[in-house]
């Protein structure tokens, strides 16, 4: 081959690698970063283009890597957005108190800049008050909300000696509280590989973010103010959660009409994570109710 030949196919490979390389680059589903209503920088994903849009909020010392499950299913119908609730995540921890009002601030901050004309939010146990919070702030788009093993009771009352009970070792130390804690919300039949990770994942959150957002959510049950977020709220609400706890339909009825629950039996706390195929299955069902 002669010296220009040679030449010529170099450059013609090297502008098809580059024109890979920018293909692929325009495709990723890069991370972004939002402002909270205080300023603090709030990591979501948005994958998959379709309305409903669903926006899949994590629970306590969690964060967007526990939906892992839902994203590929549901992304092939919707817009599906994936958040890191501040001090969680990739999200900043700048805040000096971790309210539930604060992460429905940060996950409508999210919605305004994604996007999405109707929405659907999902949120897992702590993900649940805050997706009602949420809701609050933006009553023009959301059309329901799901919550995943959470609204057991919306009237459920906490004594003071309770409440210590629960904090108190998550405040002497966090690492072996967790360690202590997290345990309790799985069932033996649950994948121990799960239940290990799990567990180690959520003792390794930031210990001044997981207190502070275990006392407030706490602290809104004994003050009435989880109850009250309720008042006027004009989605329904609907709850797919495990058989671990018992969940009151009825009781929770007496203040939101339109509450209704789907029970999965023989699975826990982390029920879209230990039975995945089971849950989405209902997810799905709960979705095209709500659209309908």
């Amino acid at each position: 081959m002669s010296h220009k030949r040679a030449w010529f196919v170099h450059i013609v490979i090297l502008t098809g690698v580059l024109a890979f390389a920018g293909s692929v680059q325009s495709d990723a589903a890069w991370p972004r970063m939002v402002e909270s209503a205080n300023g603090v920088s709030i990591s979501y994903e948005v994958h998959g283009t379709g309305e409903p849009t669903l926006v899949f909020i994590h629970g306590w010392s969690c964060d967007a890597r526990y939906w892992r499950a839902q994203v590929p299913r549901f992304s092939a119908n919707h817009r599906v957005v994936t958040i890191d609730l501040a001090g969680h995540g990739h999200s900043a921890l700048d805040r000096d108190t971790y309210t539930m009002a604060a992460f429905g601030a940060d996950v409508a901050a999210v919605v305004e800049q994604a996007g999405g004309e109707q929405v659907v939010l999902i949120g897992h146990s702590m993900g649940g008050p805050v997706s009602v919070h949420a809701a609050k702030r933006m009553p023009e788009r959301v059309t329901g909300i799901v919550g995943v093993d959470t609204f057991h009771e919306v009237a459920q009352e906490l004594s003071q000696e309770e409440y210590d009970s629960w904090m108190a070792p998550l405040r002497e130390d966090f690492r072996h509280g967790a360690r202590e804690f997290v345990p309790q919300m799985f069932i033996e039949e649950t994948d121990s590989e799960l239940r290990d990770w799990v567990v180690a994942d959520m003792s390794a959150a930031a210990p001044e973010v997981a207190v502070s957002a275990m006392e407030q959510m706490l602290m809104d049950t004994r003050s009435g103010q989880a109850l009250a977020v309720f008042e006027n709220l004009e989605v329904p609400v609907v709850a797919i959660n495990a058989d671990l706890w018992p969940t009151n339909v009825e009781g929770n009825r007496e203040h939101l009409d339109s509450f209704d629950a789907v029970i999965l039996e023989g699975t826990d706390h982390f029920l879209h994570m230990a039975v995945p195929e089971t849950f989405n299955r209902e997810l799905e069902k709960v979705i095209a109710e709500l659209s309908d």
